[in-house]
């Protein structure tokens, strides 16, 4: 019975130290350099690097629920403000799998390289996309924004 005891108590010894060694691993081990949730900057480098682009509401504020003007700065690499650019929008809600519910439109240039997005809405809280399609004469970009409401 006395061996019984001994072996009890040598397992339980050898799961205490197993635990022990588990828990170390798990406090030191490196964590993940991943962001909490999307990328929400408002100023970004285009994905091919052509166009440092900028999307904020013009308002200053997002709405939900409002039809509203957001504007697009698109600069170049150097600074220079991007003239005469083509820009088509598309985008929608990843965790729902649908699209917007409007078409938003790139409708005037106001100078300095800034552009009227009109037709922006969001219609509920959560994580939106809006993509971009950029064409200018140093070539062919895009770019992807997310807004969390």
């Amino acid at each position: 019975m006395a061996s019984l005891w001994r072996y009890l108590l040598a397992g339980l010894g050898l799961a205490a130290l197993l635990a022990g060694i588990l828990a170390v691993v798990y406090l030191t081990a490196p964590r993940s350099s991943q962001p909490a949730g999307p990328d929400v900057s408002r100023t970004k480098n285009t994905d091919n690097g052509l166009f440092v682009a900028s999307f904020a509401p013009e308002r200053g504020v997002v709405r939900q629920g409002e039809l509203e003007s957001w504007l697009l700065t698109l600069k170049t690499k150097t600074g220079a403000s991007v003239e005469g650019a083509a820009i088509t929008i598309s985008g929608g809600m990843p965790q729902h799998n649908h699209g917007l519910p409007t078409s938003p439109q790139a409708t005037d240039y106001l100078g300095d390289g800034r552009y009227r997005i009109e037709g922006v809405k969001f219609t509920m809280s959560g994580w939106w996309q809006l993509h971009f399609a950029i064409s200018a004469g140093a070539g062919s970009d895009t770019v992807l924004f997310n807004v969390v409401l």
